[in-house]
């Protein structure tokens, strides 16, 4: 038998073995899980409260064993936190469009073809995108706002900010005989009819939130009798 290389030897006796390894990080995970849990919240919620009534000398001399058990109440009484592993449709497809709008306003800031007008257009455009798209429930739960906001952003603004791109400058600017609009203004045009159409879809998903406000505000009003919280 040929000995064993004594550097080999040494990082063989240094090395801490690949299970010893991964349970040291399963158990980091598991401590990191639990101190976000909501039962670690509500017991040191309580033992919060408990140290609070020993400064107000509430708890006497057996403030730490007070302390504790309010702790131990709090975590053993909470219920467990619930494992959510399924995604939603909703949160699917809006994340994919919002990852795909990224991808035009990136192509457009690395682009030299678009003037300060239009990219300001774009940038309001985009800010009422992102709101509707931050509301994926209500957006998906109707299938024409959807198809709007889908098409906007995959085929509408793509094929103008396209068509215009692959003008010249100069030619784009120019205003055409029979006061026709130039290349330039035709695009803000649809820049702005884009604009409007989109903002009516935002308001329809915001009134979509309002009305379940006032919903909420109709349950408690009949729960618990009259109250400030109407709406």
């Amino acid at each position: 038998m040929t000995a064993p290389r004594p550097g080999v030897a040494r990082a063989a006796e240094t090395s801490p073995p690949y299970g010893a390894a991964a349970g040291v990080t399963v158990s980091a995970d598991r401590v990191l899980g639990y101190l976000g849990s909501t039962r670690n919240i509500v017991g040191c919620g309580l033992a919060l409260l408990g140290a609070l009534g020993h400064f107000l000398g509430l708890a006497g001399a057996f403030w730490p064993v007070v302390v504790a058990g309010l702790y131990g109440v709090g975590a053993l009484l909470t219920p467990p936190d619930r494992i959510r592993l399924t995604v939603s449709h909703a949160e699917v497809e809006t994340t994919l469009l919002r990852a795909d709008l990224e991808a035009l306003l990136r192509g457009v800031d690395r682009s030299q073809r678009f003037p300060g007008d239009v990219r300001a257009r774009l940038g309001g455009l985009a800010d009422v995108l992102g709101g509707v798209l931050g509301r994926a429930e209500v957006l998906t739960a109707s299938p024409d706002h959807l198809h709007i906001v889908s098409q906007t952003i995959r085929d509408y603004l793509p094929a103008s900010l396209e068509a215009y791109a692959n003008l010249p400058r100069t030619y784009a600017l120019s205003r055409r005989a029979g006061r026709e609009r130039s290349a330039h203004e035709e695009l803000l045009a649809q820049l702005d009819l884009l604009d409007a159409k989109l903002r009516e879809v935002a308001g329809a998903v915001h009134r979509g939130d309002e009305q379940a406000l006032r919903d909420q505000g109709r349950f408690l009003r009949e729960r618990f009798g009259g109250s400030a919280l109407d709406v």
